[in-house]
């Protein structure tokens, strides 16, 4: 943050609408994570981890990584563990260091309330204009309508989304006719590489009332041998830009923390944090957080 900005003079700022003062509690929850976070070494060290092949790391590793003795690199992952950025567990005689992935959203979400920015859906904490859709999208992918004959590599795909255990609460693919019927007709997609359908979205009506019909709830999943090659992005620009032309005011979705590359990905097609949903409900015998996210309609 520049100290050397020249300030806006406040009669061009809009009136924001009231919100309700930060509790104490909360208040104290948020300074001592970002306390923690004023030593470098310490945002250095939870990079570190964060983006581990593995995504886990000994403290030995990690020491050696950023260049500092295993005492040092020891003090910070404390540090770290203590407030819940990170999670240690003992492998023999070495500690094993992960990423809390409820910080991936928690924090993020910390700063959208103390900046206020949940009461500016179309603006970032930052005051810039939230992005329409993603950008830079794959020339080798192509997206089309859904097929009814697409149904069988859309359930194959689905399927490969539940395996990972962080795309859906749901255990088993739905019957083919049934996701057909729930699908908003004009709002279903696949992509394709070479003619082959690697990923697919859609939406559905999340009520059945009219005053809810611009409202649906979306979904996104890329085959599992062609993740990270743009699929996912050139089928959520189709998505979001379809809807704004067929005039579905809002979309919404749900995500695990621990799915970062669909968090980021819905980010960048103008996805906002609505909240992180604590224990929402159980996959596998566990329960599991949710990020509930939220896109409107520029006008």
């Amino acid at each position: 943050m520049s100290t050397t900005a020249t300030p806006i003079p406040l009669t061009v700022l809009p009136t924001p609408p009231a919100l309700p003062a930060l509790g104490e509690a909360d208040a104290a929850t948020y300074a001592s994570w970002f306390a923690c976070l004023a030593e470098p070494m310490r945002v250095r060290m939870l990079h570190a981890v964060a983006t581990a092949p593995a995504g886990l790391l000994t403290v030995g590793a990690l020491a050696e990584e950023l260049g500092i003795s295993q005492s040092t690199a020891s003090h910070h992952v404390k540090k770290l563990a203590e407030v819940g950025f990170l999670i240690l567990a003992k492998e023999g005689t070495s500690t094993l260091v992960r990423v809390n992935s409820a910080c991936c959203t928690g924090l993020p979400h910390a700063a959208d309330i103390v900046m206020g920015s949940l009461s500016q859906p179309r603006t970032t904490a930052g005051g810039e204009e939230l992005p329409c859709c993603p950008s830079g999208l794959p020339d080798d992918v192509t997206v089309r309508a859904m097929a009814e004959s697409d149904l069988d590599v859309v359930r194959r795909i689905y399927a490969e989304g539940i395996a990972t255990g962080q795309a859906t609460f749901e255990t088993s693919v739905p019957p083919a006719s049934t996701l057909w019927r729930k699908w908003l007709p004009a709002h279903r997609w696949v992509a394709e590489v070479d003619g082959e359908v690697v990923g697919w979205a859609a939406a559905v009506r999340t009520s059945q009332r009219d005053c809810y019909a611009g409202v649906a709830e979306t979904s996104v999943y890329v085959a599992e041998g062609f993740r990270g090659r743009g699929v996912g992005k050139a089928l959520l620009h189709r998505q979001v830009t379809a809807a704004d032309a067929d005039g579905l005011w809002t979309l919404h979705t749900s995500v695990f923390p621990e799915n970062r590359a669909s968090l980021a990905l819905h980010h960048s097609a103008g996805y906002r944090t609505l909240a992180v949903r604590d224990r929402i409900a159980q996959l596998d015998g566990a329960w599991r957080d949710t990020v509930l996210l939220e896109r409107r309609r520029a006008d």
